[in-house]
């Protein structure tokens, strides 16, 4: 059936649609099935996204017409569909009124792209008006309050040298909490990895006290403070609020140097809403494990890293993962950037839309996966700034001189990009870094070719 006549209107104006305010915009990448005409397709998207069936039913009225999803623009030869969405479909909470993302997620991406006649079709872009911006949290926290714990301007307080514990799983209490004594040595921000928790060879009620104290004597050691990331991640409501309650407790006066990590992807948005609103005063670190099952860029269906990212920061992420850019081990490209700016900037053109956030809270960069001390210098150049969280495990563990070095490594990188610096003459002054190249000989190769040669019997 085709149902371009109500659920389509290619005279409506998008300049216009974002004066008025009054819809979310998405745009796709959208092919049908062949023999389907793309506007028939792009309708029965919409109308599937709405208020709208396969069939005409007797229970439409005039109002249900006025809240109908429309296609606005088309173009075949690109796979570029664009729907406007009526502020008006979009669930409330019945305690605050505020919008929701499952909402969002259910018209935007719910059965549409499963009907049979859509070949494929990915979420790349979508545009929020102010009205229903100001119905979403945004962070409660952000990376300025991480500064200020960690003693720095609260404006470009630049780079948080970070790692995972690794190996991510099979550490025991006492392990575990010595690897992160070591690594705070060095550097400043630990995070569980994804799967750390409750498992019963390292139960969290004796792994989270020793931690604590690894924490303790690290800044008593160096006079630094240091920040852990714990992760609270569960099916369950309350049992997340239970770790993260007994968490907090552990960590008493020095709590507010402790972050929660949800797997905001696997676990949903109800588990990141869930953290934002019952630990405000936590930085909320959204993991994406999993995400790759539809935001990979050879994925032709869900949404793109980029849609990802943007929902993160209405949900009240504090910090995101945003991948290496092509720097580290995960899929992805330079030109990725754009994942980050989007999160951290209060005004973005992304690639279809140009998103005002009215002064909402910025989303922190999180970049881990194949990172050390070698490939940051190419990234901050690349990103074009080191206000970001990095969480390099292997390229801190893996350091040949020690977790300690690893992390001082790192911060070299990061002070060697800042001062304009030659690498290669930079780690003829800092032993930490120059024993990097020792460290991952294979990225040395590849990044700094005839390294060996100009730094023969350096920091042997």
């Amino acid at each position: 059936m085709d149902q371009s006549n109500r659920y389509a209107d290619l005279s409506l104006n998008e300049a216009e649609l974002i004066r008025q305010g009054r819809h979310i915009l998405v745009a796709y990448k959208m092919k049908p099935k062949a023999g389907v005409g793309y506007l028939e397709a792009g309708a029965h998207f919409a109308a599937e996204s709405s208020t709208g069936t396969n069939v005409a039913v007797s229970t439409t009225d005039d109002y249900t017409r006025s809240v109908d999803a429309l296609v606005y623009h088309i173009d075949e030869a690109s796979e570029d569909l664009r729907i406007a969405y009526p502020l008006e479909l979009f669930d409330r909470n019945i305690t605050d009124g505020r919008m929701m993302m499952v909402s969002f997620l259910t018209l935007a991406i719910g059965n549409n792209q499963g009907m049979g006649d859509i070949q494929h079709a990915k979420m790349i872009d979508f545009w929020v008006p102010p009205e229903a911006l100001r119905q979403f949290d945004g962070p409660a926290k952000d990376i300025s309050d991480l500064w200020r714990i960690l003693g720095r301007p609260v404006k470009d307080g630049g780079y948080i040298a970070g790692t995972i514990i690794k190996p991510k799983l099979g550490l025991r209490p006492e392990p575990f909490a010595e690897a992160a004594y070591q690594f705070w040595r060095g550097g400043d921000f630990i995070k569980n990895d994804e799967p750390q928790g409750n498992q019963t060879f390292s139960p969290m009620r004796k792994t989270i006290p020793l931690v604590y104290d690894a924490m303790k004597r690290a800044m008593d050691e160096t006079g630094e403070a240091k920040l852990f990331s714990a992760n609270i991640t569960a099916d369950d409501h309350y049992e997340m609020l239970a770790r993260g309650e007994f968490i907090l407790r552990e960590f008493g006066p020095d709590a507010d140097k402790v972050a929660f990590l949800v797997d905001g992807y696997v676990g949903g948005p109800g588990m990141i809403t869930t953290a934002r609103r019952n630990f405000p005063n936590q930085y909320l670190h959204y993991h994406r494990a999993g995400h790759g099952a539809v935001t990979s860029p050879s994925a032709k269906r869900g949404y793109t890293a980029y849609v990802l990212a943007k929902m993160s920061r209405l949900q009240g992420a504090s910090g995101i993962h945003v991948g290496t850019m092509g720097y580290g081990k995960m899929e992805g490209e330079r030109d990725d950037r754009g994942i980050a700016y989007i999160i951290e900037r209060d005004s973005y053109q992304g690639p279809v839309y140009h998103q005002e956030w009215l002064g909402m809270k910025p989303t922190t960069p999180i970049i881990s996966g194949g990172m050390n001390a070698l490939r940051l210098p190419g990234f901050f150049e690349n990103l074009g700034h080191g206000n970001v969280i990095n969480t390099a495990g292997g390229g801190a563990y893996g350091h040949l001189d020690g977790a300690p070095a690893g992390a001082r490594s790192l911060r070299q990188a990061y002070e060697c990009w800042k001062a304009g610096a030659d690498p290669i003459a930079w780690a003829r002054e800092h032993r930490e870094f120059a024993r990097a190249f020792d460290s991952f000989p294979g990225d040395a190769d590849k990044l700094y070719p005839g390294w060996r040669e100009k730094l023969r019997g350096l920091h042997a």
